[in-house]
């Protein structure tokens, strides 16, 4: 699982961490999980973000990678309800849009612009860790936005 974690730091943009956490297969899947949300609570602790973004769950063939994706997806969205850390969630069109400008980019244009953004030498691998990058990128642009409106939905006024 790719994770990163990103500061608009008064206009420019920079990546504070991003790695990814890796467990091995012959890991039983409880533990895996277990593995994954206490890096995730460890670095909600460390870091203490504004929101944590995750991509929507998109749903290919593989029907097997996607119960374990989904899975992932469920020790991520407990670790921020745990922490009350509100969640945002983007979908992988939306994602490629705020990076690229253009929703159905590749791979390949968005890890460019991942880099670009964040004045990063290389694509980071695994392409699992650009494609967090990516989400926290379009988090990033969108959250301060999605604030404002939801205080305008519960009826609270708001001044830019």
């Amino acid at each position: 699982m790719g994770y990163g974690v990103v500061d608009d730091g008064g206009g420019s943009c920079r990546a504070l961490t991003y790695a990814a956490v890796e467990t091995g297969p012959a890991l039983a899947m409880p533990l895996r999980l277990q593995t994954l949300y206490r890096a995730v609570e460890a670095l909600i602790a460390e870091y203490r973000p504004d929101v944590l973004a995750v991509e929507e769950l998109f749903f290919g063939r593989n029907v097997t990678t996607a119960i374990s994706v989904g899975q992932a997806r469920g020790v991520v969205l407990l670790a921020a309800a745990n922490s009350a850390l509100p969640v945002a969630e983007y979908t992988p069109a939306q994602v490629k849009q705020s990076v690229t400008g253009y929703g159905k980019a590749d791979k390949k244009q968005v890890e460019a612009m991942v880099c670009r953004l964040l004045g990063l030498p290389q694509a980071p691998k695994p392409d699992d860790v650009s494609d967090a990058l990516a989400v926290s990128l379009c988090a990033l642009a969108a959250w301060p936005l999605e604030q404002r409106m939801a205080r305008l939905d519960r009826g609270g006024g708001g001044s830019t």
